[in-house]
């Protein structure tokens, strides 16, 4: 396929061109088996414009020690761990991180409640395997062996679901860097570079608990929501207006800060339970209305301008798209919306038009 027809290109492919002009004009040292240094790293990930010109586009919209912090671990022999509400770029910068550290952002487990170990260790090719017993030709190597074969970053997405037996089979890997194969009598030895980021959910939390001894094999960064309004508006505008892109949208004719604010908004006081003067109290709904939740209203309502209206996003379109993602639970979340709705929505000046289409 070619890029275009790629629905979602990885981090390395779709930002080749940046990594390419920061590696070539990178000056610092680089640990073993690096692409880039980890100052590099960071300006991949904040954003910042070269000497030559080049623009180095923003990924995460935050705090620069967060970052420099997770670079950091990442270059002890300590994993680092992402934790974190959904919806905080805890998948999207781990992403970022292995492709500007390793170039390869592609090796990738993804915890589920069923997992078995061979999703973090080795299986095996069964047919090969009866027909020739254990050997190097039926084994089939997880991310994880791949990783340390290679010198590349793994990631291991929501840990917290994986069981816990099933998680202790990190801890040899992460503290003594082997992964023992007894049927081959012989162990991979991990290559400079390789490293494990792992994210977890904060609404996870006592699913399944990590345990102490593994704990201790993570450097642990809490990813936290923007702190403010204007802040969370920017990640919004800037990653909805790249998500138009991918899905061939065409830009939209007006500026739809306006009503980007006001979704931002009525995100941010259901998720505190409470208004953003801090005078009125409310109640949340089940659902997280995190940054990620608010970007998709945004792509679902520039979809509706562009094939059901005049290609800018109005008020109708945010209206059709943000009751759905707040209201996931009927029963619960339905009274939670109508009350938020005749409490704040209609009493607040300017968004008549807002409550009329809701």
């Amino acid at each position: 396929m070619t890029e275009t027809e790629i629905l979602r290109p990885h981090a390395e492919d779709a930002y080749a061109h940046e990594l390419s002009a920061l590696e070539a004009t990178d000056q610092d040292v680089r640990p073993a088996g690096w692409r880039l240094s980890p100052k590099a790293v960071v300006r991949y990930i904040l954003g910042d414009t070269l000497e030559d010109g080049t623009v180095i586009t923003t990924k995460y919209f935050g705090e620069r020690r967060l970052i420099e912090v997770a670079v950091a671990s990442l270059v002890t022999d300590r994993a680092l761990l992402l934790v974190g509400v959904p919806g905080t770029a805890k998948t999207w910068l781990s992403e970022h991180l292995a492709a500007a550290i390793s170039g390869d952002s592609t090796l990738l487990v993804q915890g589920t409640a069923g997992m078995s170990e061979d999703a973090l260790r080795y299986g095996w090719n069964y047919a090969r395997l009866l027909a020739e017993g254990p050997s190097e030709a039926a084994l089939v190597p997880s991310p994880v062996m791949v990783g340390m074969k290679t010198g590349k970053l793994v990631r291991i997405e929501e840990l917290t679901r994986v069981p816990s037996d099933v998680q202790d089979a990190l801890i040899t890997v992460l503290s003594e860097k082997i992964l023992p194969i007894p049927e081959l009598n012989r162990e991979t030895q991990a290559r400079r570079g390789f490293n494990v980021i792992a994210t977890a959910n904060d609404r996870d939390r006592g699913v399944n608990e990590l345990s102490s001894a593994l704990r201790r094999r993570f450097n642990t960064v809490v990813m936290p929501l923007p702190a403010t309004l204007e802040e969370e508006v920017r990640i919004v505008v800037d990653r909805s207006r790249a998500a138009a892109e991918r899905m061939q949208l065409p830009p939209i004719k007006q500026d739809a800060a306006a009503e980007i604010t006001r979704l931002v908004t009525i995100f941010r006081e259901l998720r505190s339970g409470r208004t953003e003067d801090g005078r009125t109290q409310l109640k949340s709904p089940s659902s997280t209305l995190s940054t990620a939740e608010a970007i998709s209203v945004v792509n679902q309502s520039r979809a509706l301008s562009h094939h059901f209206g005049n290609g800018d996003i109005e008020t109708e379109h945010l209206a059709a798209s943000l009751s759905g993602a707040v209201v996931k639970e009927p029963e619960q979340d339905s009274a939670v919306w109508r009350e938020y709705l005749d409490l704040v929505v209609r009493n607040r000046q300017g968004w008549e038009d807002l409550y009329a289409a809701l």
